[in-house]
């Protein structure tokens, strides 16, 4: 069975599951579910976010607009 068949269906039960089940997968990935949230509560990637707005803002890195990306990608490909 296809993943998204299978997130598909679990979905479905979650919904309309009855509140002690519910409780209880919960408990089985709270830990997890924890970590992806907590991913903005981390310093480091906080600090390095601010860090790529402020050089961009600057105008001290150089960026590519999308069309620029897309060329560079076809480019590439034909390598």
């Amino acid at each position: 069975m296809e993943v998204t068949v299978i997130r598909d269906r679990l979905f479905d039960y979650i919904r309309y599951a009855d509140e002690k089940k519910v409780k209880a997968i919960y408990t089985m990935v709270e830990e997890e579910i924890n970590e992806r949230i907590d991913l903005w509560g981390d310093k480091n990637l906080l600090k390095e976010i601010d860090m790529r707005l402020d050089e961009y803002e600057s105008g001290t890195i150089k960026t590519s607009t999308w069309e620029e990306v897309k060329q560079k990608a076809k480019l590439a490909k034909e390598d």
